[in-house]
């Protein structure tokens, strides 16, 4: 069972990067998956979900309109894109598989948007 997350870098103010989520080890299609970030002194927080089944993804207010989260469950991936970044989007992003039984976390994917 195993999330490896992949696509982060420094990006300058303004400019985009997409995040790769890659799945193995369980059924993907089966559970919601989610993107997280945690910034330098403080605690992780919630961005985006994409509960699957067709539903509308959730994204936290200050990445609505900027980044999109979509999977592919042939490829057993999840994405993260993500538009106009800001030096407040700076951290560790993580990402999550959740369904009724199990709670899976990845080791996250640096960020860094500074000029």
């Amino acid at each position: 069972v195993q999330l490896v997350e992949s696509g982060g870098g420094l990006v300058q103010p303004g400019g985009s990067l997409r995040l790769s989520c890659a799945a193995s080890g369980f059924t993907f299609s089966s559970y919601a998956m989610s993107w997280y970030r945690q910034a330098p002194g403080k605690e992780r927080e919630f961005v985006a979900a994409d509960t699957g089944g067709g539903g509308t993804p959730d994204y936290a207010d200050f990445v609505k309109g900027r980044f999109t989260i979509n999977r592919d469950n042939a490829k057993n991936t999840v994405y993260l894109h993500m538009n106009s970044l800001k030096p407040e989007d700076t951290a560790v992003y993580y990402c999550n598989a959740n369904s009724w039984v199990d709670n899976i976390w990845g080791r996250g994917t640096q960020v860094t948007v500074s000029s």
